[in-house]
């Protein structure tokens, strides 16, 4: 045998050894994404600004929103604020969205019931006019 059919071996057996790897750890994630959604709840907040543009309250919502993110119960979170599209269908006039994902329904009670929770309201009630909640669960 040569060095070149030696390295074209090599190649091919390593290629085909992370192919089986990668595809393996894809099963694994998309089992993992599917038991996920069986029974995820989605809790969707939007938040209009007493004071709209008042950038001291904006950075204190999210600071308060960033600190409660820390609810164990929550699978993940995503902070926003409207972006930059205008089509009819889209309501650009809130100023901080919070969209947070739970395993269930019961982890979702438990977060409203939570400490950290409470407090997130005691400390920022006084900076929105209007909140609209969209929670929503599997079809």
């Amino acid at each position: 045998m040569n060095k070149k059919s030696d390295s074209r071996r090599w190649f091919l057996k390593t290629g085909l050894a992370l192919t089986g790897i990668l595809s393996f750890n894809n099963v694994l994630i998309a089992k993992e994404k599917k038991d996920m959604k069986k029974n995820m709840f989605i809790h969707h907040v939007y938040f209009w600004l007493k004071n709209p543009g008042n950038k001291e309250d904006f950075t204190k919502l999210v600071d308060g929103l960033e600190a409660l993110s820390k609810v164990g119960t929550i699978k993940m979170c995503h902070i926003g604020k409207p972006a930059d599209t205008n089509r009819d269908v889209i309501d650009r006039s809130y100023a901080v969205s919070w969209m947070c994902i739970f395993e269930n329904s019961a982890d979702q009670e438990s977060y409203q019931k939570d400490p950290i929770h409470l407090k997130f309201v005691a400390d920022c009630s006084s900076l929105w006019s209007k909140v609209v909640v969209y929670d929503s669960i599997d079809a």
